[in-house]
């Protein structure tokens, strides 16, 4: 197929021959169609950083200061999970540098372990994972766009609802239209995000070489340290990092990987370790531990205490944070179905690419009704709670595959490589996070598994048996290609 029309004139091909609006070649005219490099070492750095940091640090980042029962250990354990998010990051590097696809965790499995086992974590992340994680985070961008219009009261659910629809559809339409709007768009949130942190972190720093530090005093206390708390402490901390991927899903369209990719990782990492944890010494000069706890917003409650009425405009900042993180995680997952389709694991239409934009269009909106749906229908929250620990299974197996794959293909070159206990390190520390699921949760962890185990069946129907029904793909494409 050399490229499919829409009813607007937009042209699409999959096998990368250029055409005209109406779909017809052009008389010697034999370029090629795709994803162009237009990822550069700037734009990697805001994938990441505008992916990892969302909502939470400025609302909640409550988890680890209550497992871990006192400020300094609280500060050890956003430090220490810093460090293990880069030894993560670090094996994706190398995976990154050697693997040179697209698809992030989707190829690396696939390359390691076979299809079957790679299409178990696509079918999850299509059917709950990443339209759920989506609305989350757009249902949080909703509430804290629409809250200076409403203060002091409360937004309607209604109102947030709509908002957080406008916002998705907003995202996905920049993403399907230019790859590099889409990318210096996200250089501006992931700078207005840390600009945010910023206006923390300087005031914070002030109040602290004052001589503000009441709240550091007995910063150890025994009494409140809670060790058997901290497997949960440390459980939260990796989950406030999580995002340090999504540069691997986009590999393909990043300039120079070997160079690019290492160096956008570590960058990121460093600086966001370094952000989540003087933003919180900033929080303790102000806030005792036990008002950190209290508050609701704690981003809004600091400033509050220091600024006066510049608390008005934390929700602003917080929803564009929340807004960053949707259009890094979009155009990172776009790239996902995009590479599954171009294995034969998805249906066909989601891996062509618009001839003019050059975007996956298909591909970025494969989302949108699922995450609709769950938004007005689904219980959204309880389906994250099934699904949390299958992040840290999947990244596990990732990083197994990594070890397995020095053993299996030692001649494959590897620009980047990490000392062998850095994957080991990372290996024992996502399986440890999914053993604590288990133990403390078995039920909702037991239903996410049994959600994910769906995808055997579905895979022997589909794909192992190619049975895979051509009404459906006949249906799938016609009805995209009318709509666009």
């Amino acid at each position: 197929r050399n490229g499919r029309v829409g009813l607007n004139g937009h042209t699409f091909s999959q096998n990368g021959t250029v055409s005209d609006s109406g779909g017809k070649l052009q008389d010697g005219d034999n370029r090629k169609v795709g994803l162009g490099k237009k990822v550069t070492l700037l734009r990697g750095i805001s994938i990441i950083i505008g992916s990892v940091i969302g909502a939470g640090i400025f609302i909640s980042p409550k988890g680890i200061l209550k497992n871990s029962g006192s400020v300094g250990m609280s500060l050890i354990v956003w430090l220490a999970c810093g460090i293990l998010s880069l030894f993560g990051a670090l094996c994706y590097a190398e995976l990154g540098t050697c693997i040179k696809k697209s698809g992030g965790h989707y190829t690396y499995i696939m390359e390691a372990f076979g299809p079957q086992m790679a299409f178990i974590r696509l079918w999850a992340d299509l059917v709950a994972i990443r339209p759920a994680a989506l609305a989350v985070i757009s249902l949080a961008f909703g509430q804290h766009i629409l809250e200076p219009l409403f203060m002091p009261c409360g937004v309607p659910l209604i109102a947030v609802k709509l908002a957080t629809v406008i916002g998705i559809t907003s995202v996905m339409y920049l993403n399907s239209m230019s790859v590099t709007w889409t990318a210096k768009i996200q250089i501006f949130l992931t700078i207005t995000k840390l600009l945010a942190i910023i206006i923390i972190i300087v005031p914070g720093m002030y109040q602290l070489f004052k001589g503000e530090t009441g709240n550091f005093e007995d910063a150890f206390n025994m009494n409140t340290m809670q060790l058997s708390g901290m497997p949960l402490a440390f459980y939260s901390g990796m989950y406030a990092y999580a995002g340090w991927f999504y540069l691997n899903f986009v590999t393909e369209e990043v300039e120079n990987p070997e160079r690019t990719v290492p160096l956008a990782i570590c960058i990121s990492m460093v600086i966001v370790t370094c952000c989540y944890v003087l933003i919180n010494v900033a929080y303790y000069t102000v806030m005792s531990a036990e008002e950190l706890l209290a508050s609701e917003a704690v981003a809004v409650t600091f400033a509050e205490k220091l600024m006066g009425n510049f608390s008005v405009a934390v929700p602003v900042f917080v929803a564009l944070s929340c807004y960053g993180s949707m259009n890094g995680g979009l155009f990172a997952l776009s790239r996902m179905f995009y590479v599954a389709s171009r294995e034969g694991q998805l249906p066909e239409v989601l891996s062509m690419i618009h001839v003019r934009r050059h975007t996956p269009l298909a591909a970025v909106f494969i989302l949108y009704p699922m995450t609709i749906f769950q938004l007005f229908v689904g219980d959204i929250y309880s389906l994250l709670n099934f699904m949390s620990f299958l992040r840290w299974l999947f990244i596990g197996v990732v990083v197994m595959g990594l070890i397995y794959l020095r053993y299996t293909k030692p001649d494959l070159p590897r620009p980047f490589k990490v000392p062998l206990f850095i994957p080991v390190v990372f290996c024992f520390t996502c399986f440890s996070m999914v053993f604590l699921s288990l133990y403390s949760d078995p039920i909702n962890t037991g239903i996410g598994f049994a959600i994910s185990l769906t995808g055997i069946p579905a895979y022997y129907i589909f794909l192992y048996f190619n049975h895979r029904p051509k009404w459906f793909h006949r249906a799938l494409e016609e009805c995209f290609f009318d709509h666009i």
